[in-house]
């Protein structure tokens, strides 16, 4: 990489040797990757908040609620170890600016969204800007900082801005949909889009790593094909049963071009995920409760967003003030938890963020009555929830990257954003299917034993069967069928009650995984050995008197 003191790079994998920047470009890197970081999370985060209205406004029915969620999630995580490469090669700030371009048009096609197929476009869209936007400003942030204890500070604003981008969404969609014009929440992500553009290139300093590396095609198509037919799978199975072809012959495909996938990665020069990361105990139990402690954290989030949107048809704005608790506490314990990361080991912090993670699902497996329209009900166990969140992102986040050398800093932030954002994405799917199974099952054994006069249960079997739970749940109680409507009201509670549950206990896991299996002292990997094949963005020269951190 050829740069200079007017270009303001700073020190990254391949710029071993060069002067640090000054501190306020540091602050000024850091800074530039916050607003990024928070305003793709604003366009993760509105769906969520959203969710109710889109069903009363689009008219919706079955999966489609959730693939306007999973089609943002599916190209984040497809993409975002290509991202990384990309960034590598050309610039993480100009990539950061990309991908807000992107996330601005996005915004603006679910904006003008005349059907919720378009609305699947949008997310697409967002998603993409979105999945270059997470790894490119936390790959900022690991270039500019250097000691394990600058890195913790900063690394804990990132994730405090993204939370606060789950904080400012639901307010700002549950605010708007109250006026009756959703639309404008769009507007706004639109406006913030181009905002990021012009932080980055008045704040951010620019960080490089051309070392060679190169595209993995055959790894790209077949990670993509691959998730993409999975999740299709999950995403389909409740709506048109698990058995029905085109839903198993998804989930086998899927799975076989995911193998087909690792092993192409143990092959090719230039893999699009180095598995020998994998061979570092920390780093591979980080790794598993980046997807499993996430799913249980967006799990327990879209289960809220669904019981007080479709379920119970509250006002918008309520979603929003609930998400307040639930995002939060990672924004507004920013100090304390950096502060907590560099005195206390990473094993209790975790185990105490997750064991409280379940704590909140388990309350809301069983202490939440879908036909109890109160919101005190659920300001315990979204609290518990949202300061396990605090507890977990940001040691989570800080382990994986201080676990390898900071040559490898750069691919460990595109792989710890993959791996938290497959579990982002898992959530949703995972939990509609869930509790849309058993809802449909439920509902169906009580419309089956229905005492219900014929004029009722004949066209409330006939919404169920059209359009299942949600859209029996909807019918107004004089038209008909709408006698029913307390039925699925039940059977949607009873659904997401057991996906609370499944999130619960995902976390509890995840925290005896850390508990048990997580090493107290730093192990970094072997940079020499993973470096004896060539390896994106790694060089082996380091910054004079700089470390593996």
């Amino acid at each position: 990489m050829t740069t200079s003191t007017a270009d303001q790079s700073v020190p990254g994998p391949a710029t071993a040797g060069r002067a640090a920047p000054h501190t306020a470009k540091i602050n000024g890197t850091i800074f530039a990757a916050a607003v990024a970081v928070l305003v793709a999370q604003l366009a993760n985060a509105l769906p969520g908040a959203l969710n109710g209205t889109f069903q009363q406004y689009f008219g919706t029915v079955g999966s489609q609620l959730t693939w306007i969620t999973a089609g943002f999630m599916i190209p984040v995580v497809v993409f975002e170890l290509t991202f990384g490469m990309l960034g590598d090669r050309f610039g993480h700030r100009r990539l950061t600016i990309f991908g807000a371009v992107v996330l601005a048009i996005g915004s603006l096609v679910c904006a003008l969204a005349p059907s919720v197929q378009m609305m699947w476009v949008g997310s697409a869209i967002n998603g993409l800007g979105a999945g270059a936007m997470y790894p490119a400003s936390l790959a900022l942030v690991a270039a500019v900082t250097v000691t394990p204890q600058q890195r913790a500070r900063a690394i804990a604003v990132w994730a405090g801005c993204l939370s606060a981008g789950g904080i400012v969404a639901p307010l700002l969609g549950g605010g708007f949909a109250q006026a009756g014009a959703w639309q404008w929440s769009y507007g706004v992500v639109v406006v913030l889009g181009l905002a990021v553009v012009v932080t980055c290139l008045a704040f951010s300093a620019e960080s490089t790593s051309q070392s060679g590396r190169r595209m993995d095609l055959w790894g790209q198509i077949t990670f993509a094909l691959g998730l993409i037919l999975v999740l299709f799978g999950l995403v389909q199975g409740p709506e048109s049963g698990w058995s029905t072809p085109s839903v198993m012959y998804s989930l086998v495909a899927g799975v076989i071009l995911l193998a087909v996938f690792v092993v192409i990665e143990t092959r090719v020069e230039h893999p699009l995920l180095k598995l020998s990361l994998f061979r570092n105990v920390n780093y591979s139990i980080t790794s598993i409760i980046a997807v499993v402690g996430m799913f249980a954290f967006l799990g327990i989030c879209f289960s809220f967003s669904m019981w007080l949107g479709p379920v119970q048809h509250q006002n918008p704005i309520n979603i929003g003030l609930l998400f307040l608790l639930l995002q939060g506490p990672a924004f507004v314990l920013i100090p304390l938890i950096s502060w907590l990361m560099t005195r206390v080991a990473d094993r209790w912090i975790l185990t105490a963020g997750l064991g409280l993670l379940a704590l909140g699902g388990l309350l809301g497996a069983t202490t939440l009555d879908a036909t109890d329209h109160s919101m005190g009900q659920f300001l315990l166990p979204a609290l518990l929830t949202g300061l396990g969140f605090a507890f977990t992102l940001s040691p989570m986040t800080a382990l994986a990257i201080n676990t390898v050398p900071r040559e490898l800093a750069g691919m460990a932030s595109a792989t710890t954003n993959l791996l938290r954002d497959l579990g982002f994405a898992l959530g949703p799917v995972l939990v509609g299917a869930v509790a849309l199974s058993g809802a449909a099952g439920q509902l169906g054994a009580s419309l089956a034993t229905s005492t219900l006069p014929a004029d009722q249960l004949g066209p409330a079997q006939g919404i169920f069967e059209a359009g299942g739970p949600f859209a029996l749940n909807s019918i107004p109680a004089e038209a008909p069928g709408g006698a029913a409507a307390e039925l699925a009201l039940q059977a949607l509670g009873s659904g997401f009650g057991t996906a609370f549950l499944v999130c619960a206990l995902a976390a509890a896991a995840s925290a005896l995984l850390v508990l048990f299996g997580l090493r107290s002292a730093p192990e970094p990997v072997d940079a020499q050995e993973l470096m004896a094949e060539p390896l994106p963005g790694a060089v082996t020269a380091r910054p004079e008197g700089v470390s593996a951190s």
